[in-house]
């Protein structure tokens, strides 16, 4: 659990007991947590909404438009933060809390989770992010393992994952903008 102090801007953390992400902690995944605070109370669909929809999570997105085929919309992000959605762009819900949420890719080796949580001793609102990685098995044993595509972009995954957390934060920080009406379409 992170302290009861205020947080930096983004700080590595254990995973939360109650989060959903916890189930990929053992067997040989690979799983981690990021949180921020914002000084005021911001719900799990706002926070969802904002990080699928920063500037940074819509390159994202257009890589997974070109190389995937999987386009997506503000819109959807938006129906998936409401739970109108189960699917967006290359994740599937695998599990939902009224404060959390949990993606799985179309490949089943990487998990999403976002969270809130009222930021402790002050008006405002925790809000985390996690991965796991699904290791596959291998060799006779079926021993797991993440192969070493993993080991070699681990350092880029840990900045990523700073960057989209804090994304969303300023995102949220700065207060919703709407797009112009018919500025929805694909990659946006």
């Amino acid at each position: 659990m992170v302290s009861s102090s205020r947080v930096r801007v983004i700080d590595a953390c254990p995973l939360p007991a109650e989060a959903l992400l916890n189930r990929y902690r053992t067997g040989g995944n690979f799983a981690d947590c990021y949180v921020t605070e914002i000084p005021r109370t911001i719900s799990h669909a706002e926070f969802v909404e904002a990080f699928y929809t920063t500037a940074v999570f819509k390159l994202e997105r257009i890589l997974l438009r070109l190389f995937l085929s999987r386009p997506s919309t503000d819109l959807q992000a938006a129906g998936l933060a409401r739970g109108e959605l189960d699917a967006f762009a290359a994740w599937a819900v695998e599990g939902r809390a009224p404060d959390q949420l949990l993606l799985a890719d179309i490949g089943g080796r990487t998990r999403s989770w976002l969270m809130v949580a009222p930021a402790p001793g002050s008006v405002g609102t925790r809000l985390y992010f996690g991965s796991a990685v699904v290791p596959r098995r291998s060799g006779r044993a079926g021993k797991p393992d993440l192969g070493p595509l993993f080991s070699a972009l681990l350092g880029f995954h840990k900045l990523y994952s700073r960057i989209l957390l804090r994304a969303a934060r300023s995102r949220l920080a700065r207060g919703r903008r709407d797009p112009p009406p018919g500025r929805d379409g694909p990659g946006n």
